[in-house]
């Protein structure tokens, strides 16, 4: 009798490739959304129509997941990405841009119902160690989408995003070729525990919001969670529009090649943080005193990139605020899951993927109303100012955590979702 194939490496390879190709248009989306006339505030809301779409639809996904299985919505997701790329590739005007986003925005589920099929189908022992896969596919995507993204270039802005389709059609075969069918719904067991993108929470549950948000520690570290994304967004959603201003290369402004390969960089410098460092240093420091040190760099960073307008100082901004992104939201995510009860860790990162789509829809809007004013340094100051929020209500989350020992597991990248394209 034969054994039954793992899932872990075809949901690796699921994850990685969809990473891979959403990473591929983050460089361009804005730029190529100039290129049918669009204001910088129309550019910066496709990134706030794709999230409003996913804060709606993820928790339907994942309901309906677990009734007819994971693995057959997966690939409805799936496809709808495909299709999204492809109208996207094919746009002629701007509303196009805007249909595109929205078809990939209301089937956002891949990540989450890929962290829900490793849930179901791995041993709670051995979850955590699961688990940390969909954190490298992110590192390991994020690296090379950008990069790959810069060197397309050479072929039309167009070429990157077809490139995303590839991409995600082959996903889809992995999925329909390689992943098993997994767990019945009805042999699953009840979701009484935490997988990192948690079990999404209805944005129509205010109730359950306020509970949780009313909790001194558990509330604060979820409003710092909230600024990080906003400060985050509000850099990932603006900064072709700003770099496209303020830099140039050979005398020509900067355009999605360069910009690849700075997100390239700033990838790599991830993979180096959380792929051989991020355990020693939460062992050394402590979590609490990581999330302050992220909060500051970001801060630092962000400043610096309002004020200074040479590449080396843009190099070093990239270094610096790298380790604010890469270090802020995994330590987060884990503080979280410690300080809610064993039956709720999923309800709490649940309200903090809304948290965080909410964050998406708010920041691109401002980003790109300042960009088109005329107020790039505000806007750099904007990002630098919700760090700030984020290091003051330290003391009202993290800073009132009390003391235990740091998990490495814990501390690993869980996934970010599918919502920074």
């Amino acid at each position: 009798m034969s054994r039954p194939r793992s899932p872990l490496f075809p949901i690796f390879l699921v994850v990685l490739v969809d990473v891979f190709g959403f990473s591929l248009v983050i460089p361009l989306l804005a730029i190529y959304a100039e290129h049918f006339a669009a204001s910088p505030m129309e550019a910066t809301l496709l990134v706030s129509v794709f999230a409003a779409c996913q804060l709606v639809s993820g928790p339907i996904l994942g309901q309906i997941s677990d009734r007819v299985g994971r693995k057959p919505v997966l690939i409805v997701s799936q496809i709808g990405t495909l299709i999204g790329f492809i109208v996207m590739a094919r746009a002629h005007a701007l509303w196009v841009l805007y249909l595109a986003r929205i078809i990939d925005g209301a089937t956002a589920g891949n990540l989450s119902i890929a962290q829900a099929y490793i849930s179901d189908n791995t041993t709670p022992e051995n979850r955590s160690k699961s688990f940390a896969i969909i954190g490298i596919a992110f590192g390991v995507g994020f690296f090379i989408g950008p990069f790959v993204t810069g060197y397309l270039m050479r072929y039309g802005i167009t070429a990157p995003v077809w490139a995303a389709a590839v991409l995600s059609a082959t996903s889809i075969l992995a999925t329909v070729t390689l992943l098993p069918s997994g767990v019945h719904p009805s042999a699953r067991p009840p979701q009484t525990e935490a997988a990192p993108g948690g079990k999404r929470v209805s944005i129509f549950a205010i109730d359950t919001y306020a509970q949780y948000l009313k909790r001194p520690i558990v509330g604060g570290l979820l409003v710092q969670f909230f600024f990080y994304i906003f400060c985050f967004s509000t850099f990932i959603s603006g900064f072709a529009l700003f770099a496209e201003r303020t830099y140039s290369w050979h005398g020509v402004p900067f355009s999605p090649r360069e910009i690849g390969y700075l997100f390239a960089y700033s990838g790599f410098l991830g993979i180096i943080l959380q792929g051989g460092l991020m355990g020693r240093i939460v062992k050394r420091f402590g979590e609490p005193a990581l999330v302050v040190a992220g909060f500051v760099t970001l801060i630092g960073g962000y400043t610096v990139l309002g004020l200074v307008r040479t590449l080396p100082a843009l190099i070093v901004v990239t270094t610096v605020s790298s380790f604010g992104v890469g270090v802020v939201r995994p330590v987060l995510s884990s503080m979280l899951t410690q300080q809610a009860g064993r039956h709720e860790q999923g309800t709490v990162l649940g309200i903090a993927q809304s948290l965080n789509s909410v964050a998406q829809i708010l920041a691109p809007a401002l980003g790109g109303y300042l960009i088109g004013a005329g107020h790039t340094a505000t806007w750099a100051l904007v990002a630098a100012g919700a760090a700030a929020i984020g290091l003051v209500l330290v003391r009202v989350g993290s800073g009132r955590v009390p003391p235990r020992p740091p998990s490495v597991e814990n501390a690993r990248p869980g996934s970010e979702n599918k919502s920074t394209a």
